[in-house]
């Protein structure tokens, strides 16, 4: 798509533009893909600046902020994978795994490995081991190492070192409180399917709390669930363009939370999406395309009216919706404190076929919960309705398999997701939890 489309933050867009400065080799403003697809190399999307230095490479995001650091030391694991930081202050490493299995497994072709326990069920700590470990902690060190040596290259890259250094650890992990902040609170999980927008998502509460408290649950808080006003979401969205900032170009998703956004109102969602459109000018990203991510629970999917459905798939982008149902077995989900009966779980779950057929823009998803300890009982339910319940193999409306344990790595467990993944008519998948 050429760059003079009608968006104001596209048009404004300074050039790319290159220099060297001794061993370093600068890229301001450089054009990544505008979109994110599936691919089995390394592929960067966004407008970012670039700094190749003989030890390591480094991005920046539009506010000067590390986005990626891709070693080039000898000991360095892979020369395909990297490290990412997220707005929320987190370093992620990106591994291969052996392709393959990791696609299989996951639905992308690099295993997001995370600094807390929520996806160590596919085995491997790298963000432990010898050089990314340095590379997280000494980051400064490099961004020093390139100040001394290209000082007095040029005024514009003086000017650029001069506002990377501004962005020291303690000055980037007061932007995440802040952001943390603005949201009431760290996000502490997105919805599985934001993986199709590499988790780069822009988080805005409509609500607070959920309407369950299941007792297995360990990333959603105890809250009573609470509904917020326009008028609080506006506010958020005004201070979330006031902290993204330049780079907010590089944004074209929201997630609406915390954990059940289905339950708020239809007319207070569809103004939440649009005002989000507007306030953050999300058709203006560099980005192709626009997408709203939220979760639902089996209570909010069955009191929605076909309405909000109509009047969400004409809202721009695409918009995708996680369901909790995690057993259609009564006797686990008395297990898992889940104050729900079976029956509501499997109609739940024909709702969201028949809502995936009906709406060209609208993706259901669904998560069941898995582990050895589960009654049998549990996956003979859920192969009854991802199997034989399913006439045909559909590519829409991904089943994600959640692990009870996250800090247990098992061969045994991954060989029982590929049995089942084997005989699933509907694309299934691992949930990788990340937070923000």
């Amino acid at each position: 798509m050429p760059e003079s489309r009608q968006h104001g933050r596209c048009r404004a867009l300074s050039p790319p533009r290159s220099q060297r400065c001794g061993a370093y080799h600068f890229e301001l403003f450089k054009r990544g893909s505008r979109r994110y697809e599936k691919v089995s190399y390394p592929l960067r999307c966004g407008v970012y600046h670039e700094i190749d230095g003989p030890d390591a490479v480094l991005h920046l995001d539009l506010n000067h902020q590390p986005l990626r650091l891709i070693g080039k030391q000898k000991n360095w694991p892979h020369p395909q994978e990297w490290l990412k930081r997220t707005i929320g202050d987190d370093w992620i490493y990106y591994s291969t795994g052996g392709y393959t299995g990791v696609f299989e497994t996951t639905g992308e072709f690099y295993l997001p490995n995370l600094p807390y326990v929520t996806n160590n069920h596919l085995g491997g700590k790298p963000l432990d081991q010898e050089p990314i470990r340095s590379q997280v902690e000494c980051w400064p060190a490099v961004i020093d190492s390139i100040a001394s040596s290209c000082r007095g290259c040029s005024d514009e890259i003086d000017l650029l070192i001069e506002r990377i250094r501004q962005r020291t650890p303690v000055s980037l992990a007061r932007r995440a409180k802040l952001l943390h902040r603005i949201v009431n609170g760290p996000v502490s999980v997105l919805p599985p399917d934001t993986r199709h927008v590499d988790y780069q998502v822009i988080p805005v509460n409509v609500s607070l709390g959920c309407l369950y408290k299941c007792s297995f649950c360990r990333v959603k808080n105890m809250s009573s669930f609470t509904q917020l006003t326009l008028a609080q979401i506006e506010a958020q969205l005004d201070s979330l363009h006031a902290l993204l900032a330049d780079d907010l170009i590089n944004f074209n998703a929201i997630f609406l939370g915390q954990h059940d956004g289905l339950s708020c109102t239809s007319s207070l969602l569809c103004a939440a999406v649009e005002s989000a459109h507007r306030k953050l000018d999300l058709e203006a990203s560099y980005l192709d395309g626009t997408n709203t991510f939220l979760f639902g629970s089996v209570g909010s999917l069955h009191a929605a009216e076909e309405k909000l459905f109509d009047d969400l798939d004409k809202l721009p982008g695409r918009v995708f919706i996680n369901i909790g149902l995690e057993s259609a077995d009564q006797a686990t989900l008395d297990l898992l404190g889940k104050p729900l009966r079976a029956e509501k779980v499997s109609a739940a779950f024909h709702l969201i076929q028949t809502i995936n057929k009906r709406y060209r823009s609208i993706e259901i998803t669904a998560n069941f919960v898995t582990d050895p300890d589960l009654p049998e009982s549990h996956y003979k339910t859920m192969m009854e309705l991802i199997r034989d319940q399913v006439a045909t193999t559909r590519d829409k409306g991904c089943i994600y398999l959640s692990p009870l344990r996250f800090n247990d790595p098992s061969r045994a467990r991954l060989f029982d997701f590929y049995k089942i993944k084997r005989l699933s008519r509907l694309p299934l998948y691992m949930y990788t939890i990340q937070r923000l």
